[in-house]
């Protein structure tokens, strides 16, 4: 099978929704997310110390639900909500290193921190910092407590919840698309295709710039559970795996995906297991692929769901998979069907699906 291989659904294919009980999840016992918000889901993610899953979306909203599981059966139960001023649109959202805070970027131009069990004024999460465009992606510094932000005004800033100026700034390239923290490693992509990866052990230092391996727009980024990589996911249904550090016997590559027939999807989003360093991808065709970058194989691939996925993330035991169903624009509003549900999934891993499973010859 080639990769990503599925039936793209029609424009009359886009419906069905968690609420009248028509399927749209990647696997039957996925669970679908109540109160997912009314517009794109920009983001989603787990608590590092618990099963709390956080939303970010178009509307405005900061969404936590509290997960639970036993024996393989799911249940989200909605916790809170906050708002962006104004109802701007929020692009991003990262947990604190001990799980008690998530801090929230987006189209007001703001960095905004929500201690969990606490109502705001207004509803509106406290502003900590500022760009001078909309902030498109935030990370939380777990070596020194830091909140890390990227803009579309070129720049990176590193604030101090406890202080109104940033305590230090670094300039970048290009407009910031995605970036991620794994320890003491730091990986931003913007446009123009430059990739530029950090030492955040300490004061942030520049350790690699580059020109990304793949031939068109970045989309996302994640670096790698041991920190010695990451794979960059493109708009054209390519991923490339590069080492910022050398392995022994570990070479850069990149490969093809979410693609069907002559149609090209965008891969939207990349997260890693934490245990055996596998990963997923989501991507514009509505499918879910679980990888295996070591032994250059697909362990895992779904059938095509009758959305496009726009983000997705594995739980801290990595046991729960949660993927955000709403259109990604990737083909214009002329694409767009209105009264398309926005969904949240949360499917439960089993540990065959996502395991390696040994070595191949070829990444099939």
């Amino acid at each position: 099978m080639a990769f990503g291989a599925a039936v793209a659904p029609t424009a009359s294919q886009l419906q069905g929704s968690c609420t009248n009980g028509t399927a749209a999840s990647c696997a039957p016992n996925d669970h679908c997310v109540q109160s997912a918000g009314n517009d794109g889901i920009s983001s989603v993610i787990w608590g590092p110390n618990a099963n709390h899953l956080v939303s970010t979306n178009w509307d405005g909203g900061v969404r936590c639900w509290e997960v639970q599981e036993q024996n393989g059966q799911v249940r989200a139960l909605p916790k809170a909500q906050v708002n962006h001023e104004n109802n701007s649109p929020v692009l991003d959202s990262c947990f604190s290193a001990d799980g008690s805070t998530v801090f929230s970027v987006g189209a007001d131009n703001a960095v905004r921190m929500w201690q969990l069990g606490q109502t705001p004024p207004n509803n509106v999460p406290q502003q900590i910092g500022s760009h001078d465009q909309p902030i498109k992606s935030v990370a939380f510094l777990p070596a020194t407590n830091l909140i890390c932000s990227g803009g579309w005004d070129k720049m990176l800033k590193f604030w101090d919840a406890r202080q109104p100026n940033p305590v230090g700034t670094l300039q970048l390239p290009e407009k910031c698309y995605d970036m991620d923290v794994r320890d003491s490693l730091m990986v931003v992509a913007t446009a123009g295709r430059h990739i530029i990866s950090y030492n955040v052990q300490g004061q942030p230092q520049e350790h690699q710039r580059k020109e990304s391996p793949l031939k068109f727009q970045s989309r996302c980024i994640a670096a790698f559970p041991d920190t010695t990589g990451y794979a960059v996911g493109s708009i054209e249904g390519r991923v490339g795996i590069h080492y910022v550090t050398k392995v022994h016997g570990k070479e850069s590559f990149a490969f093809k995906c979410h693609r069907q027939d002559t149609n090209v999807y965008p891969v939207n989003d990349i997260c890693f297991h934490r245990g055996y360093g596998t990963f997923a991808t989501v991507g514009g065709d509505g499918i879910v692929n679980f990888w295996d970058k070591d032994n250059k194989q697909r362990l895992k691939g779904f059938p095509a769901i009758h959305r496009t996925i726009s983000c997705a993330s594995f739980n801290a035991q990595g046991n729960l998979f949660a993927y955000g169903s709403s259109y990604d624009w990737s083909k214009g509003s002329s694409q767009y069907a209105p009264g398309t549900p926005n969904e949240i999934w949360v499917h439960y891993v089993l540990d065959e699906e996502i395991k390696p499973k040994g070595k191949k010859s070829s990444y099939r």
